[in-house]
Formats: structure tokens, C-alpha cells, sequence
């Protein structure tokens, strides 16, 4: 007896007229919109220019939605161009079926392009977007939602999921929301970025590389858990393949990147703010303490200047009086002469 389930939307789009409104394209735009948002944010904490992580969008996610498509069309091409499926079908993203590990890796081509227009490290650009993107997946994910697509096993839990259509071979029945197990690891994966970023201050490309290790490890049980149709490769889908490589492939270089180049930008933007104002600077205790002592010499140097100024006023001021008691002499000399020309 179902008790509590997730139900599904009866349909993933509505009708504004001729106009139709996906939902799963909605969660994909509003996603983008957060990531660049928020990236701004930190941008600028980082010291960057306002507009600059947009412009840089600008390039980056054209070029991710055709990687993300890309790599879903190639690895589940049978979809497409198997007998009795129409090859057009591939060009109509807006459907579902973007692959996140295309559209990181064209995405960062198209950022790589746009970095290079702006003179900025793309490094530190991708750690200021990593915390965001994690944010945008778990909003784009529930486009998964609307199409009724990419859940899990059967389940009778509570939070199961409640599948009613019955096209492309679906069953209709509850299932694990695989898609809401993949949002909410999303948005602790964006919180760790957050709270590593801040703690250990990462710079050079490692906050970005800890966002994809981060979240390939919720990938690959998640991707475990799903049923829909997919490649196998030594009895693990392709997928759960791809997060392991990824995964190997950030860690080698978080821990190179430490070595060679330890610490964090200090400028990442020409004509932005050194340093930012997230401390994101290199100095250290002992930069600090010096700046302290500096501080009190120039103090101490201050307090000097202050008691030779007053002592150079009080010396005037004596030369001043002298000058005046001489004239009132004068004056003085002067009346009496007069008195003694008259006498």
C-alpha cells in the first residue's frame, strides 16, 4: 500500500499559446542564471570587475550545451540513429539528455576562449563559477523531474518516486528519485567547495578541481542506482567509468597544483581590486605582524613630528613677543622725545 510518494508532473510542458514552456529547459536557464550570479559574487570578492564571469558565460555555456548534448548523443546514440528513430531527434535538446561531462569539458574550452579575450587566468575564473555550477546541476536536475526520466530501482520509501507514464518502455510504479538524490549532493558538494575555498584558501584552478572530484564520488552510487538504459564496460555503466576516471584525474591534480603553485592569486583581473576582500591575498601572521609594527613606527614617527612642530610654534611665538616688546620700547622712546622737543 503506497502511503507517501513524489508524484510526477502529469506533463513536462505547457502551452503559452504557440509558445511551448519546457520545464526541463526552465530548470536548465534558471541554473544558468544562478551559477552566473552567484560566480559574480565571488568574483568580485576575489577582486575581479562586475560583468566580467557574464561575459565570460557568454562563451562557456553555448559551448557546454553542445558538449553536454554531444556527449549524451554519442553515448546513447542508439536512441538516434537505430532503425525506426528519427536522427532529427538528437538536435532537440529542450527534450532532455545533457551530459554533464561534456558540457564541463566544452564549456571549458568556450571559458578558456573567453578568459583569453578578458586577459584573466581561467583557473581563477573556474574556481569562482565551481561553487555555482554544483548549484545550477541540482537545479537543472529536476528537469529529470518534469520528463519523468533517469530514476532508480523500484522502491516502496516514503520519498519514493511515482512513475506514470508508460512511453519509451517506462513502467509505470515508484522508484528511487534518483534525481533528487543527485540535487541535494549537488548542493552539499557546493557547500564544501564554499567551506574548503574559505578555510584553505584555494587558488589556481583547486576549488574547481575539488567540485568535480566532489561530485564525481555522488555520482558514481547514484549512477549505480539508476536503470534506464545504458553502455556497460566490465559489468559498470559507462558513466560510473567516466566519474571514476574524472575523479583520479582532479585529485592528481589538486595535489599537484598544491605543490607547484601553493597559495592563491593575489590579482586576478587587470584593473580589478588587489586581493579582493575575502582575504583571498597571500600574506600571512607574519605579513601581518610587520604591518602592525609598521604601523607603530609610523605612529611613534608621527608623535616625534608633532613635538618638534609644537616646539618650532613655541620658539615663534617667544620671537614674536620680543618683536612686539621692541616696538612698545621704541614707541616708548619716540613719545618721549617728542615731549622733550615741546618742553
Amino acid at each position: 500500500m503506497e502511503l507517501a510518494y513524489i508524484p510526477s508532473p502529469s506533463r513536462g510542458v505547457l502551452h503559452l499559446g504557440p509558445i511551448p514552456l519546457r520545464g526541463y529547459a526552465f530548470c536548465i536557464i534558471i541554473g544558468v542564471f544562478v551559477a552566473v550570479w552567484f560566480g559574480n559574487k565571488r568574483w568580485l570578492a576575489r577582486g575581479g570587475r562586475a560583468g566580467t564571469v557574464a561575459d565570460i558565460a557568454v562563451w562557456a555555456v553555448p559551448f557546454g550545451l553542445v558538449g553536454g548534448r554531444l556527449y549524451h548523443v554519442i553515448t546513447d546514440y542508439e536512441l538516434y540513429f537505430s532503425e525506426g528513430r528519427d536522427w532529427v531527434d538528437a538536435f532537440k535538446i529542450w527534450e532532455g539528455g545533457l551530459g554533464i561531462w561534456g558540457a564541463i569539458a566544452l564549456g571549458a574550452v568556450g571559458a578558456w576562449i573567453g578568459c583569453r579575450r578578458r586577459g584573466i587566468p581561467l583557473p581563477a575564473w573556474a574556481d569562482a563559477l565551481a561553487p555555482g555550477i554544483a548549484v545550477a546541476q541540482a537545479i537543472g536536475r529536476w528537469g529529470n523531474w518534469f520528463n519523468q526520466e533517469l530514476y532508480g530501482k523500484a522502491t516502496d520509501l516514503p520519498w519514493a518516486l511515482k512513475i506514470t507514464s508508460s512511453t519509451d518502455g517506462r513502467v509505470p510504479g515508484t522508484y528511487h528519485p534518483t534525481f533528487l538524490y543527485e540535487s541535494l549532493w549537488c548542493l552539499g558538494v557546493a557547500a564544501l567547495v564554499i567551506w574548503a575555498d574559505r578555510r584553505f584558501r584555494l587558488g589556481h584552478g583547486r576549488a574547481f578541481a575539488l567540485y568535480v572530484a566532489s561530485y564525481c564520488v555522488g555520482r558514481f552510487w547514484i549512477e549505480y542506482m539508476r536503470i534506464d538504459d545504458a553502455h556497460h564496460l566490465l559489468g559498470l555503466r559507462l558513466n560510473n567509468w567516466t566519474a571514476l576516471v574524472v575523479f583520479v584525474l582532479a585529485v592528481v591534480y589538486m595535489v599537484v597544483s598544491a605543490k607547484k603553485r601553493p597559495g592563491r592569486e593575489t590579482v586576478v583581473e587587470p584593473g580589478g581590486l588587489d586581493g579582493g576582500t575575502d582575504g583571498s591575498d597571500d600574506t600571512d601572521g607574519s605579513d601581518e605582524a610587520a604591518g602592525s609594527d609598521g604601523a607603530a613606527g609610523r605612529g611613534d614617527t608621527e608623535s616625534e613630528t608633532d613635538a618638534e612642530a609644537k616646539d618650532a610654534a613655541v620658539k615663534d611665538d617667544g620671537a614674536k613677543d620680543d618683536v612686539v616688546k621692541d616696538d612698545v620700547v621704541k614707541d616708548d622712546a619716540k613719545d618721549e622725545a617728542g615731549s622733550a622737543k615741546k618742553s
